[in-house]
């Protein structure tokens, strides 16, 4: 059973056939796939589950804090199941690979107080860029 399904059984929400298996593929270190990746992947072992059924699975997710949506340059929307745990994530400019990775020290560290305009800052988004060695090698 996958960290995400705990979590949701924790919650008391409902895990229809549907709502199980993709749960179930956004399970495992570093995932990061778009609705498109998900429902391919989910209709692999459940097949007649509809993409509606895959993206409203995902929005009601993202709405209850249990997955993240990442956006980055324009791409497609990516979905993470570690919405639990603090971290950053490095993306590789050319093929848009996603990894998490957890930098060490306070990410605000860095923004200077005349630079918060007052602002009292809750949380801070940090993305990190780059080629991957796959498209580095190519």
């Amino acid at each position: 059973m996958s960290d995400l399904l705990e979590r949701l059984r924790d919650r008391g929400w409902r895990l229809t056939a549907q709502r199980r298996v993709v749960a179930e593929v956004l399970d495992g270190d570093h995932v990061h796939y778009t609705a498109d990746e998900v429902h391919a992947r989910a209709a692999a072992r459940l097949p007649e589950i509809a993409r509606a059924t895959v993206y409203n699975t995902l929005s009601e997710l993202v709405a209850i804090g249990e997955v993240i949506e990442v956006s980055t340059d324009g791409r497609a929307k990516r979905y993470d199941p570690n919405a639990r745990h603090s971290h950053q994530h490095l993306v590789c400019s050319k093929c848009g690979t996603i990894r998490d990775v957890h930098p060490s020290g306070d990410p605000l560290a860095g923004l200077p107080e005349t630079e918060r305009y007052g602002f009292t800052i809750s949380d801070a988004t940090i993305t990190y860029r780059g080629t991957c060695p796959q498209c580095a090698a190519d």
